[in-house]
């Protein structure tokens, strides 16, 4: 017999003498009485839990889990590649898909993939990033027929108490359903320098690293926000979650598919830095100088006189809002909207007026 033929047949005997004894132990339990236990009938799922399960099968294939490789210099000729992680959703049939900037923006990745349904990853580019609202649209290289766009909400009539579900990739964790309520409602979010995102959804849907960019769905699974925060010592869920709301989103989404960028509210004014107006003990945005033919201009706005130290006007309130910083003063025009207008409350020597003024897109 050849040395193959041996070998296979002591594998043959090994199994034979492991199944002999499988068996025996089997006999041995089954003398004894010793069988598993009978299982008992479940019945139907509740009502509740039906409708939780149909509406996570139901927008889970438009989750996206994406994932992104960053080049670093390491030393004067070395480099590493650093990896990260995070989740979307599909916006549309032509293969957007929306997530947080801070997924794919902050440092520019090299390299993204997006996972979409347990399907084979696919090479994505990104298309446009709003930084100042912390979302970024990417577009898939290759388009699956079957994409399912998620169904949009409005977070406009939304209320304290009302059930919510979020759906994402925390710790890479792909396809992660959490469920909750509304907590509060017009949170302020920081972004970038002086800016903070208004009308923000508060939650105590889990949320955990990897979720952003997730959506946030209601009862009836329509998005109503981009989760995108969390408020923790640890950087894991602590109850607290937030999320972008859909209105803005669904604003500032085609801008940045069309141009690739977000527009920039505002009415032709430069502001003193925050931090000398904290110092010099006053409230509101100080005007430092006025763009000419701004629509600030045409309104009659008047600025510091950088010669004489001179003020000039100074906001207070936007549409009856009070205005003390000059990040909510940015959030106001934003709520407002392009072409818009803004009724500012101005104070000139002491004296308060009121001046109508056009908002329009300062990167045009």
């Amino acid at each position: 017999m050849s040395t193959g033929n041996l070998r296979g047949a002591a594998t043959i005997g090994l199994m034979l003498a492991l199944s002999g004894v499988t068996i025996a132990i089997d006999a041995a339990h089954a003398a004894q009485g010793v069988e598993p236990r009978a299982i008992t009938p479940r019945g139907p799922l509740g009502e509740e839990e039906r409708r939780l399960v149909a509406l996570f099968e139901s927008a889970a294939p438009s989750v996206a889990y994406i994932t992104t490789e960053i080049v670093r210099a390491r030393g004067l000729f070395g480099a590493e590649v650093g990896q990260g992680a995070g989740s979307g959703f599909v916006w549309d049939t032509a293969g957007h898909i929306v997530t947080n900037y801070h997924v794919v923006g902050i440092e520019g990745a090299q390299r993204l993939q997006v996972q979409l349904d347990g399907g084979d990853p696919i090479e994505a580019t990104t298309v446009g990033t709003a930084p100042e609202y912390d979302l970024a649209v990417i577009k898939l290289k290759r388009v699956p027929k079957d994409l399912r766009p998620i169904p949009i909400g409005t977070s406009r009539d939304l209320r304290i108490g009302q059930a919510v579900l979020a759906i994402g990739n925390p710790f890479g964790l792909r396809r992660t359903l959490t469920h909750g309520i509304v907590s509060a409602l017009d949170r302020e979010l920081p972004t970038t320098d002086y800016r903070e995102v208004l009308g923000v959804i508060q939650i105590d849907a889990p949320i955990n690293p990897g979720n952003s960019g997730g959506p946030l769905l209601d009862s009836a699974g329509r998005l109503i926000g981009v989760n995108t925060a969390i408020r923790s010592e640890s950087g894991s869920s602590a109850g607290v979650g937030f999320a972008i709301p859909v209105d803005l989103v669904n604003r500032i989404v085609p801008s940045l598919i069309a141009r690739g960028r977000a527009p920039a509210p505002g009415i032709g004014i430069v502001p003193v830095a925050p931090e000398l107006v904290e110092r010099a003990g006053l409230t509101g945005v100080v005007i430092r100088s006025v763009t000419r033919g701004s629509p600030a201009a045409q309104a009659g706005l008047q600025s510091l006189n950088q010669r004489t130290g001179d003020l000039g006007d100074i906001i207070v309130a936007v549409n009856g809002r009070r205005i003390e910083t000059l990040s909510s003063f940015v959030a106001e025009l934003d709520r407002i909207g392009i072409d818009n207008t803004a009724n500012l409350t101005v104070v000139r020597n002491g004296k308060e007026r009121r001046v109508a003024v056009r908002v329009v897109d300062l990167r045009k």
